[in-house]
C-alpha cells in the first residue's frame, strides 16, 4: 500500500487564494533554501564519499544488526544534506518553481528546478522543461543523456534535489548538474565490496520501490525488510507502486501515478509484481540517498505483509491471515 506525503498541497492552495504576504515570505525562505542546498551539495569533505553501510546478504538470505553504523551514517551524512533535512521546504519549492512569477521574483537571470524523490523521468523532464521553456526535442535529449550515463538504466539516475541554473539552461547543462550529484551522492559511496553483495542496479530498483511505498527513513527500512524477506523466499513483491508505474507508462493515462484498482493486478507488464516474481526490470522512480541507504540496510523483521492506515500508521504481519485480520479490524474488510 502506498504512503506518500501530501502536506505540500497546503502551500499550493496558498498560491490559489492569493495570500500575498505569506507568498512573499515563502519566496525569500525558499530562495534561501535553494542556496543552502547547492552550497551543501558542492561540499568536497571526505565524508561525502564515505561508503554506504550494508546489512543484508542475498546469498545467505540474511539481514544482520548494523543499526549503530547505519544510524551514524544517516546522522553524519544523509541527514546533513538539506535534501533530507528540509524535505518539506524542497516539496514547497517544487510547487513554487512551477510559478513564473516566483521564478522572476527570485531572480531574473536564474531558474530553480526541483527533482522530488520518487518522480519518474518523464515527469521530471516535463517539470524542468516547463520551467526552462524546453521544446519536446529538448526534453527527449535530456532523457537520452541521462539514460546513456553509466550504469545504463532507464530510471533511477535523475538524482533528486533542488538545483539553481541559468534561465537558458540546455539539456546538457541540467544533465551535468544532476549527473555530478548522482556521482557524488551514490557512485562514490558504492564501492566494489558493496556491489559484490548487492549490485548497484538492484539497490536502485529496491530503493525506487521504497521511495514510492514508504514515508520517513525508519519506515523506509521497515518496508525494505519486507521486500527483502519476500525476495529471499521468491515470493511476488505485490507492490501497488509498480502497478502505478505500469499504468503511468501508458500514453492514454492522464496521470503519472494513477490510483491502483483491483483489476490492475492483472495488467500484462514486466512491472506487475503481483504476476511476476523478483525485481522489476529497472527502477520505477528516482530514489533519494535515504531510500538507497534503506534498501541496503533493512530492519530485521519476520513480516511478509504490510500496509499503511489512512493516517499514516504502519502495520506489518508475518502471515496473510494476520494481515487480513488487521485490515478488517481497521476497515471492516480484508484485501
Amino acid at each position: 500500500m502506498i504512503k506518500k506525503p501530501t502536506l505540500f498541497r497546503i502551500f499550493y492552495n496558498l498560491t490559489l487564494v492569493g495570500s500575498i504576504s505569506v507568498s512573499v515570505a515563502l519566496i525569500f525562505l525558499l530562495q534561501s533554501q535553494s542556496f543552502v542546498f547547492n552550497s551543501a551539495t558542492k561540499n568536497t569533505d571526505s565524508t561525502q564519499s564515505e561508503p554506504f553501510p550494508i546489512s543484508v546478504d542475498p546469498k545467505t538470505s540474511t539481514i544482520f544488526d548494523n543499526n549503530t553504523l547505519v544510524n551514524n551514517f544517516y546522522s553524519e551524512t544523509v541527514a546533513l544534506n538539506p535534501q533530507s533535512e528540509n524535505r518539506l521546504f524542497n516539496k514547497v519549492a517544487a510547487v513554487f518553481a512551477t510559478k513564473g512569477w516566483y521564478q522572476n521574483l527570485a531572480s531574473p537571470v536564474s531558474r530553480i528546478v526541483v527533482i522530488w524523490p520518487g518522480e519518474r523521468k518523464e515527469e521530471i523532464a516535463k517539470n524542468i522543461g516547463d520551467i526552462l521553456l524546453w521544446t519536446d526535442e529538448d526534453r527527449e535529449e535530456f532523457i537520452r543523456l541521462v539514460d546513456n550515463k553509466e550504469p545504463i538504466l532507464k530510471e533511477g539516475k535523475y538524482f533528486p534535489g533542488q538545483y539553481t541554473t541559468h534561465r537558458y539552461a540546455t539539456p546538457e547543462d541540467i544533465y551535468q548538474l544532476i549527473s555530478t550529484e548522482f556521482d557524488d551522492e551514490v557512485i562514490k559511496r558504492y564501492n566494489n565490496d558493496i556491489a559484490s553483495i548487492v549490485p548497484l542496479d538492484d539497490a536502485l530498483i529496491i530503493a525506487s520501490l521504497i521511495e514510492r511505498e514508504a514515508s520517513d527513513f525508519n519506515n523506509m527500512r521497515e518496508v525494505s525488510g519486507v521486500i527483502w524477506n519476500r525476495l529471499f523466499i521468491d515470493m511476488p513483491l505485490q507492490l501497488d507502486a509498480t502497478l502505478q508505474y505500469a499504468r503511468g507508462s501508458n500514453s492514454s493515462e492522464s496521470k503519472w501515478w494513477p490510483v491502483p484498482v483491483p483489476r490492475d493486478k492483472f495488467i500484462d507488464s514486466p512491472f506487475n509484481t503481483y504476476q511476476n516474481n523478483g525485481l522489476p526490470p529497472y527502477p520505477i522512480s528516482n530514489p533519494s540517498t535515504e531510500s538507497i541507504l534503506a534498501a541496503l540496510n533493512p530492519v530485521i523483521t519476520d513480516c511478509l505483509y504490510y500496509f499503511h492506515s489512512k493516517n499514516g500508521d504502519y502495520y506489518c504481519s508475518v502471515s496473510y491471515e494476520d494481515h487480513v485480520s488487521k485490515l478488517r479490524e481497521l476497515y471492516g474488510r480484508g484485501s
